[in-house]
């Protein structure tokens, strides 16, 4: 592969550049301090976004990857990233930053990973496997709706969670706790966010701490004068009964009840 290494800091990008020519995979690797140098290196015509206010001349480098710090003065790693997007065929993008606060508008870029400094050799290999896949399945790679992931950081190193994955979401603060098949994961999003996002996906909120995934809803029940909705085991993830709310009884019943009769009495 050819890759592009961008960052404002010159002690950071050696080190990045350096990194990168020890991988196997990696042929040749260019570098530039800003967004600017950057979009010139990328100037070719197989490239060319389709609409953009940028105007580019001809050039010849076949870049295959661009590994994007975030913070530059000027245009930054994001901006540059959205404009990539507009490629006819935009390489793929790893952000290389030293804030992990950024990762979800990231993967709203379509990243195809999320690097955190100082940055270790086994995560840029497989950051480097990643970028290999997405190019193996163009079309898969495109389809971000179809399976979202999010990017959990511990103990520095940064895992992707498939949505698909997640059972029941648990408010924390101004945080959310996701609890998948294979464990709880802590990210910095708060729960109204992704009940916004993932709505389209299956999930409701049930209740002002939960958000669950109704496919693997089995039931709800009373208790006391209360109601709990049941989730079926999913993974390492076991059975669970989570509080429903008054507020958003109704909503859940019209979903697991109504709207089931009104699909059956259609027919």
């Amino acid at each position: 592969m050819i890759v592009l290494a961008v960052d404002d800091e010159r002690p950071a990008l050696d080190e990045l550049a350096f990194l990168l020519r020890q991988q196997d995979t990696v042929a040749e690797v260019f570098t530039a301090q800003d967004a600017t140098t950057a979009l010139r290196q990328l100037q070719q015509t197989s490239a060319q976004p389709a609409a953009s206010s940028w105007s580019f001349p001809q050039a010849s480098l076949p870049v295959d990857a661009v590994f994007l710090d975030i913070n530059m003065p000027g245009l930054d790693g994001l901006e540059l990233a959205g404009i990539l997007s507009a490629f006819a065929r935009p390489p793929a993008v790893v952000f290389v930053t030293a804030h992990d606060d950024r990762a979800l508008a990231a993967f709203d870029l379509g990243a195809v990973d999320y690097l955190l400094k100082p940055l270790r050799e086994d995560r840029l290999t497989e950051a480097l496997r990643r970028v290999l896949l997405a190019r193996r399945r163009p079309a898969e790679s495109a389809d971000t709706s179809a399976d979202e992931v999010i990017p959990v950081e511990l103990g520095g190193t940064t895992t992707l969670v498939h949505r698909s994955s997640v059972a029941w979401v648990e408010a924390d603060g101004d945080y959310a706790r996701l609890h998948t098949s294979n464990g709880s994961h802590l990210v910095r999003i708060p729960i109204s966010a992704l009940e916004s996002r993932w709505a389209d996906a299956g999930f409701l909120r049930v209740h002002r701490s939960y958000l669950v995934s109704l496919r693997l809803v089995t039931g709800i029940r009373s208790v006391g004068s209360g109601l709990v909705v049941c989730l079926r085991a999913s993974g390492n993830l076991a059975a669970c009964e989570l509080p429903v709310s008054r507020r958003h009884a109704r909503e859940l019943k019209d979903r697991l009840v109504r709207g089931p009769l009104q699909s059956w009495s259609s027919r």
